[in-house]
């Protein structure tokens, strides 16, 4: 395999320029403060903050925040796509970083997607050029909706907010001087309706960061317990009140599934590149493993382009059967996304081999990646249970019909 056919799949479906976004200068940032730290970000948990708030300066946050917050995002374009591949370039040399970039960017969208104007004012700007680092602390809101898990916080409405108790085991992309949102149901109300959506600052008062479980990978993510202890929430740091809880839900949860998209193409991407680097030696033997590198090339350019067509969907804000049929083809592309994850990291391994096996090799940290993009909310498992209740509405209702 030539070094010009091994690229060729990263050329598909990226945009080859991002308007605010030098490419060359996001290229040699990676090299530079990225590549050389993977192994510590790996195995001694490493936060990568430096990269991470130079990332927001070469605009890596702006492509989901409007204009008039800093950024360069407008209904109907493709800054979610862009987000995307910024995200997969990142990806492809450290997934504990791209997923802080996920952390991120997510923040931000659902910042610039609810309607608190004045809080978008005090946050966005800051947030999107990477000048304050946030996270997002929605997986249990998420499966506790979906009849997973419980809810593990609760919100009870006092004078002007609410008040917040409860303990979230792990939320990414932490720090005393971080942010991050969360929602959680108020007492009182019932249903996704029942919600709040909020605003948390790491340092106010009765909120504590608390170290949790040592992982198998992405250690290098700033990876904390939240506990609240009586936290007042004002409702100047409100995103969506229950009355408009749903339907902000709604309106988040789209582009948050297909945003993680970034973090396995990258690390598909990397993956067909150790493939390839064992033909020149091995492909005598490689040759009888079940994927080869065109195998994935293949499957992986059918993704980016399907990733880059629904993306650009999901900023056009769509509503009703429209939005829930978006949903519907995003939860097949993610489940599909993570599938590909693990078949291209065991590949990977596979024609490794031994060399794949040892302690600072790249093939069995992809591996272990690969794992975390087939559990991070929504798993894998997860998201079949979502298009299995989604398929059988539509046969339930193809039947009455």
């Amino acid at each position: 395999m030539t070094a010009s056919a091994a690229s060729s799949t990263r050329a598909t479906d990226l945009p080859t320029a991002i308007p605010g976004v030098d490419l060359n200068a996001l290229d040699a940032l990676i090299a530079r403060q990225l590549a050389p730290r993977v192994n510590r970000i790996d195995q001694d948990g490493e936060y990568p903050e430096d990269f991470l708030r130079e990332l927001g300066r070469l605009g890596g946050y702006a492509r989901v925040a409007a204009p008039a917050w800093g950024g360069a995002w407008r209904q109907g374009g493709s800054g979610l796509a862009e987000t995307i591949a910024i995200m997969a370039r990142v990806g492809e040399t450290c997934l504990s970083t791209a997923f802080a970039v996920w952390c991120q960017t997510a923040c931000v969208r659902y910042l610039q997607l609810c309607d608190n104007a004045a809080l978008q004012a005090e946050l966005l700007p800051d947030l999107a050029a990477g000048r304050r680092l946030g996270g997002t602390g929605l997986s249990n809101t998420f499966k506790a909706c979906c009849r997973i898990e419980r809810f593990l916080l609760g919100a009870r409405r006092v004078e002007g907010g609410y008040e917040i108790n409860g303990t979230l085991p792990w939320v990414s992309n932490l720090g005393p001087d971080h942010v991050f949102v969360t929602g959680c149901p108020v007492e009182g109300d019932d249903g996704d309706g029942g919600l709040v959506f909020f605003a948390v600052d790491c340092g106010q008062p009765g909120f504590k960061l608390a170290d949790g479980a040592n992982f198998t990978a992405l250690e290098g993510t700033r990876t904390f317990a939240c506990q609240f202890r009586n936290v007042r929430i004002d409702d100047a740091r409100v995103l969506a009140h229950p009355d408009c809880a749903a339907d902000y839900l709604k309106r988040i949860q789209p582009g948050m599934i297909l945003a993680q998209l970034g973090m396995g193409l990258g690390l598909v991407e990397d993956c067909i590149r150790l493939v390839d680097g064992t033909a020149r030696t091995h492909q005598h033997i490689n040759r009888f493993e079940d994927d080869q590198a065109d195998d994935l090339r293949r499957v992986l350019a059918a993704a980016r382009s399907e990733t880059r067509r629904l993306a650009e969907l999901a900023d056009t804000v769509p509503d009703g059967a429209a939005q829930a049929e978006l949903l519907t083809d995003i939860l097949r592309l993610r489940l599909a996304g993570g599938e590909l994850s693990l078949r291209a990291a065991q590949a990977a391994m596979l024609h490794q081999g031994a060399r794949g096996y040892l302690r600072n090799a790249t093939a069995q940290r992809r591996l272990r990646e690969a794992y975390f993009v087939a559990i991070v909310t929504p798993s894998l498992k997860h998201l079949r249970q979502q298009l299995a209740l989604r398929e059988g509405e539509a046969g339930t209702a193809h039947a009455t019909a």
